[in-house]
């Protein structure tokens, strides 16, 4: 099969090569006109079976403003997987109409799993609780845009650190730049996973603080960043309805705030961003809509050229196949039975060994 480069985490991009995806994407918000042809007879396939409305219309949206075409379906509903059919047979399918494909999945891994069947990219839009690399382009594109800058700042990320994918992939980018430090504010049962803690903060010598109260740590922060406690990722309603509304910001609390702290959320939310709050200058979450699409643009333009180049980099990190079983219940592994197991070793000191699709501990290979 032809070797085509996909994007699963923000950990696939170097941060030279986000650093070009912001260049990019600030030249298109300036000079839209120039790109309006650039991706002239191009298909973007949106696989989404999952719902979305603001990530699947933004990058059906930045291809039809580069002057592509979309084709795709909004559920699984609407797909022939409710007929029965493997995620694996659908790409194979859809890759055969499209130049590039975007997808959301709600098992962990999904994208990768989808790329051992496409012959065209596959960029993961969100796989269950594990990742989200777009939004997170979309994110350091609002802070640049707020701050000028997206080092040397205090970020706050509060709600659901455990199965907010978003978060994940923030912290991945956001510690590789110069003396970024983190609050992370939480209950403890939507802590941080352990491998963001081990394997992403730590090794980068990443400074960062646990707090349980927004009116706590707000005064000293630059960057505010509010997430939904995810009702879907919860298995027990009643854990569900304990912490739903845990944390909300309102006006008052922003009183606190410094003049130039910007708060951002993923969207969409439910209660934990008052509606007070909508106007103050520093609420940046629907500039971080319009920041989405610009960036998706951008990342569009790159991994198609990139696959007319054939360009494709070596994995980071060697994988081993078929000597384990995830046992993850959320792993796209148990739900695709054709699918050839993997595994890393991501702390040789620990002997810890995860899961590739969705980075869950696995048990030592046999």
């Amino acid at each position: 099969m032809k070797n085509v480069r996909h994007l699963f985490d923000i950990s696939d991009l170097t941060t030279k090569e986000i650093d070009e995806l912001l260049r990019v994407a600030e030249d298109i918000m300036m000079n839209r006109g120039k790109y309006a042809g650039a991706c002239a007879r191009k298909k973007l396939a949106t696989l989404f079976f999952e719902p979305s409305t603001r990530t699947r219309l933004s990058f059906e949206a930045a291809m039809q403003e580069l002057g592509g075409s979309t084709l795709g379906f909004a559920s699984a509903e609407s797909s022939s997987t409710s007929k029965g059919e493997s995620v694996m047979d659908t790409i194979r399918t859809v890759s055969s109409y499209a130049d590039i494909i975007v997808m959301r999945h709600p098992k962990e891994g999904a994208a990768l799993a989808a790329s051992q069947r496409s012959v065209v990219p596959v960029i993961n839009a969100g796989d269950g609780g594990h990742c989200h690399p777009t939004q997170t382009l979309a994110d350091l594109l609002t802070i640049k845009h707020y701050h000028g800058r997206v080092k040397k700042l205090r970020i706050g990320i509060c709600g659901d650190l455990k199965f907010g994918r978003t978060v994940h992939s923030l912290i991945n980018a956001l510690t590789r730049y110069e003396n970024n430090s983190f609050v992370m504010i939480s209950p403890p049962e939507l802590g941080i996973p352990n491998y963001v803690q081990h394997e992403i903060l730590s090794p980068r010598k990443a400074e960062w603080t646990t707090c349980q109260n927004i009116e706590d740590c707000i005064g000293s922060l630059d960057v505010l960043y509010m997430t939904r406690i995810q009702k879907e990722r919860f298995q027990s309603v009643e854990d569900y309805e304990r912490l739903k509304n845990c944390y909300v910001l309102d006006a008052a609390k922003m009183m606190a705030a410094k003049k130039k702290m910007c708060v951002l959320h993923p969207l969409p939310r439910v209660k934990e961003i008052s509606v007070d709050m909508d106007d103050d200058p520093r609420a940046q979450y629907f500039t971080q809509v319009t920041n989405g699409k610009f960036m998706r643009m951008a990342l569009i333009l790159k991994f198609l050229e990139d696959a007319d180049k054939g360009y494709c980099p070596p994995p980071a990190r060697e994988v081993i196949k078929n000597k384990f079983i995830c046992e993850n219940p959320a792993c796209v592994t148990n739900a695709e039975s054709d699918l050839v197991q993997l595994c890393t070793l991501r702390d040789a000191t620990h002997n810890v060994y995860r899961c590739e699709y969705c980075e869950s501990k696995v048990k030592k290979p046999f």
